[in-house]
C-alpha cells in the first residue's frame, strides 16, 4: 500500500509541471475575471396595494378592478419603450448610451429590471421592484423614477376611470330623462286622442250604457203610452161622438164604464209588459165593453162640432209630445251608438295603453338605475380625488446600496483556484491512464513474467535538466501573464467579459 502511494506520488511529481501550468492557467484566468467584472449595484423597493378607508359597505368603489390585475396593468404601463427610453437618459444607466441603439437600450433596461408581484386569499398584495447598474446611485435613481411613474399611473387610472364612469353615467341620465319626458307626451297625446276609450272610465260608461237603455226604454213606453191614448181618445169619439167634458155629461153607463177600462188598461201598461196577465184581461174587458158600447151607437145624438175641435187639440197636444220624445229617443240613440262604441274600442285603447306604460316603466327603471349610478359615480369620483379609495404605498423606499450585489470576487477566485486544481490532477490522472510503459518492477514482473534482481530509474543530464526547467518557466509564465493580459484586452478593447458572458448565456439557451 506504501509502495503504491510513493508510486503515484513519483508519478504527481514527474508531471508536476503539467498540474501547475493547468492550476496557474486556471488560476490566473479566474482572478483576473473577478477584477475585471464590473461591480453590479442593486437598489430596491417594496410596494403595498392598500385596502380603500372608507368601507366598502358605505360607500362602493368605482374601480373594480383585483389588486393583481391593477399591479399587472401598471407593470405593463411602467415597462413601455417611452418610459424605459427617457429614465435611461435622465439617469444615464449605460456608460455608452449616446452611442446605443433605442432597441439595446430598451432591452438592457428591460433585463436589469426585476419585477415580482405576490398575492393570494387572505394575504396582502404586494409588487418588488429592483434594478441593477454600475453604481448605487444610478440604480437608487432608476427605482425611484419606476416608483413615481408608478404612483403618478395608479392615481391618474383611478381618477381618469372614476371621471369616465360619472360622465357616462351623466350622459346616460340626461338620455333617459329626454326619453322619459318623449314617452310621457306620447301617452299624454295617446290618453287625449282616445279620452272617450279610456280603460279608467269604463265602468263610468258602462254606468252611463244602463243609465241610456234605460231612459230609452222609458221614451219607448212613454210613446207607446201617447200613441195608445191618441189611439182610444179617437176610439171614444168615434164610438161615442162626444169627448173630453161633453162626453162625460153625455155618455151612457156603458160608455163610462168602457172609458174607467181604457184608463186602467192604460195604467196597466205603464206598469207591465204587453204579455202580462192582467194587461190581457184589461184587453179582453176593453173589447167585450166596445161590443157593448157599439150596440147603442145609435142613440147617440151628435149635435155640435164642439168635440172635434176638442179632439183636435189633444190629438195636436199628443203629436206634439210624442215628436219631442222621438226626437229625444233619437239624440238617445246617437249616444248610446257612441257610449257602445268606446266600450268596444275599450280593450284595444287598454293594450296600446299597456304598452305604452310598460315601455315607461322600463325606461323610468332604467332612469332609476342611472341616477343610482350616477350618485355612486359622483361618490366614488370623489373618493378617488381624496385619496381615500384603494392605493400603492411605498413599505420600503429605494436607497443607494453601500456596496454591490455581485461579482463575489473572493469566491470566483477561490472557486477558480479550486476548479484549477481540479483539472491539474485530472489531467495528470488521464495522461497515466494512456500510458502503458512499463516504469516499475511490478509491471516487469507482470508483463514478462520475471523478477527483477535490482531497477535503475531514467537519469537526465544536468543540461536537460535545465532545459526542461527553462521550458517549463517560460510556459508557466507566458500562460499565467499572457492569459490575464488577453482577458483584460479583450474586456477593455471589444466587449466587456459580462456582456461577453450574457451573449454567451444567450446563445446557449436558444441552442438548447
Amino acid at each position: 500500500m506504501k509502495s503504491s502511494i510513493a508510486f503515484y506520488f513519483a508519478i504527481f511529481l514527474s508531471r508536476i509541471h503539467w498540474f501547475i501550468l493547468i492550476f496557474g492557467l486556471v488560476a490566473a484566468a479566474s482572478i483576473t475575471i473577478s477584477r475585471l467584472l464590473p461591480a453590479v449595484y442593486v437598489s430596491n423597493t417594496q410596494l403595498l396595494v392598500e385596502s380603500s378607508q372608507i368601507p366598502t359597505q358605505l360607500a362602493a368603489p368605482t374601480i373594480q378592478v383585483s389588486p393583481i390585475e391593477e399591479l399587472q396593468v401598471i407593470e405593463q404601463r411602467l415597462m413601455t419603450r417611452v418610459n424605459l427610453l427617457d429614465i435611461a437618459r435622465s439617469e444615464n444607466v449605460f456608460e455608452d448610451i449616446n452611442e446605443m441603439s433605442a432597441d439595446d437600450i430598451v432591452a438592457g433596461m428591460r433585463q436589469q429590471t426585476k419585477i415580482r408581484r405576490s398575492a393570494g386569499k387572505g394575504q396582502a398584495t404586494l409588487m418588488a421592484i429592483a434594478f441593477e447598474a454600475a453604481n448605487g446611485v444610478t440604480a437608487a435613481g432608476v427605482v425611484n423614477q419606476y416608483v413615481t411613474i408608478i404612483l403618478q399611473d395608479n392615481a391618474e387610472i383611478r381618477t381618469d376611470r372614476a371621471g369616465k364612469t360619472l360622465e357616462f353615467f351623466e350622459i346616460e341620465v340626461e338620455r333617459l330623462g329626454n326619453e322619459l319626458e318623449k314617452q310621457s307626451a306620447s301617452i299624454i297625446e295617446f290618453n287625449n286622442l282616445n279620452s272617450d276609450a279610456l280603460p279608467s272610465t269604463l265602468s263610468f260608461r258602462l254606468n252611463q250604457q244602463t243609465t241610456l237603455l234605460t231612459r230609452q226604454a222609458t221614451l219607448e213606453r212613454d210613446i207607446d203610452t201617447l200613441s195608445e191614448q191618441k189611439r182610444r181618445l179617437i176610439e171614444i169619439f168615434e164610438t161615442t161622438g162626444v169627448i173630453g167634458a161633453a162626453a162625460a155629461t153625455n155618455l151612457t153607463p156603458e160608455q163610462k164604464q168602457l172609458a174607467q177600462l181604457e184608463d186602467q188598461l192604460t195604467n196597466a201598461m205603464a206598469l207591465y209588459s204587453a204579455e202580462h196577465p192582467k194587461v190581457k184581461m184589461l184587453e179582453a174587458q176593453v173589447a167585450q165593453q166596445q161590443i157593448v158600447v157599439s150596440g147603442q151607437a145609435g142613440v147617440a145624438v151628435n149635435a155640435s162640432n164642439q168635440p172635434l175641435s176638442i179632439l183636435d187639440v189633444q190629438i195636436a197636444d199628443i203629436d206634439s209630445r210624442i215628436a219631442v220624445f222621438d226626437d229625444q229617443l233619437v239624440q238617445l240613440r246617437e249616444q248610446l251608438a257612441g257610449v257602445e262604441d268606446s266600450i268596444e274600442r275599450t280593450p284595444k285603447v287598454q293594450i296600446q295603453l299597456d304598452a305604452l306604460n310598460r315601455d315607461y316603466q322600463n325606461t323610468q327603471q332604467q332612469y332609476n338605475a342611472a341616477v343610482n349610478g350616477l350618485a355612486k359615480s359622483a361618490q366614488g369620483e370623489r373618493i378617488e380625488l381624496l385619496a381615500k379609495g384603494r392605493r400603492i404605498a411605498i413599505i420600503d423606499p429605494a436607497t443607494v446600496p453601500s456596496k454591490p450585489d455581485r461579482p463575489n470576487r473572493l469566491l470566483i477566485s477561490l472557486g477558480g483556484s479550486a476548479f484549477g486544481v481540479f483539472l491539474g490532477l485530472a489531467f495528470i490522472a488521464f495522461l497515466e491512464i494512456l500510458n502503458s510503459s512499463i516504469r516499475r518492477a511490478a509491471d516487469i514482473t507482470r508483463g514478462l513474467g520475471i523478477t527483477p534482481i535490482v531497477t535503475v530509474p531514467y537519469i537526465r543530464t544536468p543540461m536537460e535538466l535545465v532545459v526542461r526547467r527553462a521550458v517549463f518557466v517560460t510556459a508557466f509564465a507566458v500562460l499565467v501573464v499572457g492569459i490575464p493580459a488577453a482577458l483584460f484586452a479583450l474586456h477593455t478593447y471589444y466587449l466587456p467579459l459580462d456582456l461577453i458572458y450574457d451573449r454567451f448565456a444567450t446563445k446557449i439557451g436558444t441552442l438548447l
